[in-house]
């Protein structure tokens, strides 16, 4: 059975949150109590605890990992803490997968950056033969050959930084069945200097990676959308900001486009701080 994640989720980095239980339960309840179906968990260890107080604490929450990186994070540590967690609370844990980024990649492992595809090929059936199964995995594809070992090998895909066109491609190249779950920023500003600032800031550190860079040339921006923290084109395109009206015509845009769930970023003056207040707003429009 293929985790039910819902059309709107949220999205937030692990570093954001808490650190001891309880305070992480607290915020799981309030997210549950929001409405919200999934909890998708940015930067997530392989440990899965933070998944685990979210699931422990909550009736109906579905978590994801957005991603566990294939490189740092041991399969069989995932699949046996997945396996744990599966039992507890089956059909609420989609874990996300992906090969990160050549320079950070390096830099943490020591390991050469080489054929990252077949070592992305060699962690899926290594799950496999752990008996992880392929409905609770997916993979943070962008490019056509990892989408298309998404719709292979697991649920589907987790686009990252990405455009509705993007989107739209993307479900092109996965067909009709498999699971297309998009992140979207989101600023609630109306102001357009200080809604670009928040944005900014926020997709600093992405656009000195090759595998994002190269994927939003794919889309048509220039090497003068990517320089100087980005155009006002490029920032508009990939951060959407305004009302509650205009961010969810922006969410629904990637429904539109073909994605069966869209999972919000909202960004805000204090990056690291979870966005509490604007959940709430988020959930409210919803609700609206």
């Amino acid at each position: 059975m293929v985790v039910e994640v819902g059309r709107i989720g949220l999205w937030a980095a692990q570093r954001q949150w808490p650190t001891d239980v309880r305070g992480r339960t607290d915020i799981a309840v309030e997210v549950a109590s929001m409405g919200f179906p999934t909890m998708w968990i940015g930067a997530a260890s392989g440990d899965l605890e933070l998944p685990a107080a979210i699931l422990d604490g909550t009736e109906g929450l579905v978590v994801g990992t957005s991603i566990l990186n294939i490189w740092t994070e041991k399969a069989d540590i995932v699949a046996d803490h997945y396996a744990m967690l599966a039992k507890a609370h089956p059909d609420r844990l989609l874990l996300g997968f992906g090969v990160g980024h050549r320079e950070p990649v390096e830099r943490a492992t020591g390991r050469p950056w080489e054929k990252p595809v077949e070592v992305l090929l060699d962690y899926l059936d290594t799950l496999d033969e752990l008996g992880v199964p392929r409905e609770d995995q997916a993979l943070a594809a962008l490019g056509p050959r990892v989408l298309g070992i998404a719709a292979e090998r697991t649920a589907g895909a987790l686009p990252y930084l990405v455009t509705a066109e993007h989107t739209r491609e993307a479900r092109r190249l996965l067909g009709p069945g498999p699971l297309l779950a998009t992140e979207q920023k989101v600023v609630f500003s109306t102001d357009a200097e200080q809604a670009r600032a928040i944005a900014r800031r926020a997709l600093a550190p992405y656009l000195g990676l090759p595998n994002y860079t190269n994927n939003l040339r794919r889309l048509g921006f220039t090497d003068v959308d990517l320089t100087d923290g980005g155009s006002d084109q490029l920032v508009d395109a990939l951060v959407a900001w305004g009302d509650e009206t205009a961010i969810l015509a922006r969410i629904g845009a990637h429904h539109g486009a073909g994605a069966n769930h869209v999972a919000v970023q909202v960004l805000t003056d204090t990056p690291g701080e979870l966005p509490r207040d604007g959940w709430a707003r988020l959930a409210a429009a919803i609700g609206g």
